[in-house]
């Protein structure tokens, strides 16, 4: 019997709907062992994340960088490469958009942000093309060596940080030296129309949603980006028919690392104006949860992204009315990172799980005289 062509898609978003659902109900029960109303629990995220003007502002402050972060995992899988590095990438875009002053005085203005911005997108790439090259040509497992790297690069972050490149003034808190205003980056609305909704949201949110549409037309219009999903479906395939399977892998890798490093730019441009530890915030690893939601399709992170932003945005409200730790809110992502994870076990066999429910047994019929 064939499938239906409606049940590919209906499973892309009953899956991760169902996914984050059993994720809330386990909060919930999470919430309820701490002595809390689950109830009021749902109440709060959504309020914290949602329910007013100061709400969605943070939100959408924090979902510009998963995006980017998130396109740090969906890209290099589309090459079939499960990478997820992109914390060490953003640390050192950061590092990297903190410290090109060190070497030169760039001009103020838009070419200024851009050779900062530049500078966190080249590191990010590099960051993670390395991982891709080790896997093409030396055979290292790329999730491991993605995460092993990311460790290296927090350290050598920190080291330049606390070290060579510490601001003297920065005395409690160990920090590079400020960006100058004129490389920084500013809110997107300003005092015009909105800006009670979008008055402290930075230019990053455009340039996250602009770059997963981007990439969603790259992959489904383009030929190389074709390409790319021919090596993911099939290596072996696109080896036979002559595509250049390492400079794919690579370029995926890269495009993807070159994001999270951009992310962590727009972090020291737009939120920390320096390079220290509020950066390490766990970013590059909350990406990671919002493209396995996406199902690693470009198109569906920012909505994702809004999601979970808004997830991180709630936890202080959680934390004022119901006295629960901040960091509850991570014990949710987990929750619906495994979740997921299970979820990915019924792909393709959602419905026919549903239809091989065992159903009542008809009433005997008598049979006649």
């Amino acid at each position: 019997m064939s499938t239906p062509r409606w049940h590919a898609p209906a499973e892309s978003l009953l899956l991760p709907l169902l996914a984050l659902g059993g994720a809330l109900l386990m909060f919930g029960a999470f919430v309820r062992l701490g002595g809390s109303d689950p109830v009021e629990a749902w109440t709060l995220l959504f309020k914290g994340a949602f329910g007013d003007a100061f709400s969605w502002q943070n939100t959408l402050q924090r979902a510009a960088p998963l995006m980017l972060t998130a396109l740090a995992v969906a890209l290099p899988a589309q090459a079939g490469l499960i990478v997820i590095g992109g914390e060490g990438a953003l640390v050192l875009g950061a590092l990297a958009c903190a410290g090109l002053p060190y070497l030169f005085a760039p001009p103020g203005g838009l070419l200024g942000q851009a050779l900062v911005m530049g500078a966190g997108a080249l590191a990010g790439a590099a960051w993670v093309a390395l991982s891709g090259a080790l896997r093409q040509w030396r055979g290292v497992n790329e999730t491991i060596s993605s995460l092993l790297l990311s460790y290296i690069a927090i350290a050598l972050f920190k080291h330049l940080v606390e070290g060579p490149m510490r601001d003297p003034a920065s005395l409690n808190k160990p920090s590079t030296l400020p960006l100058p205003e004129a490389l920084r980056i500013g809110p997107i609305m300003g005092e015009q129309a909105f800006s009670s909704w979008l008055g402290d949201v930075h230019w990053g949110l455009a340039a996250g949603a602009l770059l997963c549409v981007a990439a969603g037309v790259w992959l489904s219009f383009s030929a190389s980006g074709f390409a790319l999903r021919v090596v993911g479906g099939n290596a072996r395939t696109a080896r036979l028919v002559g595509l250049p399977t390492n400079a794919l892998v690579l370029l995926g890798c890269a495009l993807g690392g070159a994001c999270a490093g951009l992310a962590g730019a727009i972090e020291v441009a737009a939120v920390h104006t320096a390079a220290n530890a509020s950066v390490i915030a766990g970013l590059g690893y909350t990406g990671i949860l919002v493209s396995f939601v996406a199902r690693h399709n470009p198109w569906a992170i920012p909505p994702v992204a809004v999601l979970f932003g808004g997830f991180g945005a709630a936890g202080s409200l959680l934390q004022r009315r119901l006295d629960l730790p901040d960091a509850s809110v991570l014990v949710l992502q987990g929750f619906a990172f495994v979740f997921i994870l299970a979820a990915e076990a019924l792909r393709g066999r959602l419905f026919s799980v549903i239809r091989a429910r065992p159903r009542p047994a008809a009433p005997a019929v008598p049979e006649a005289a």
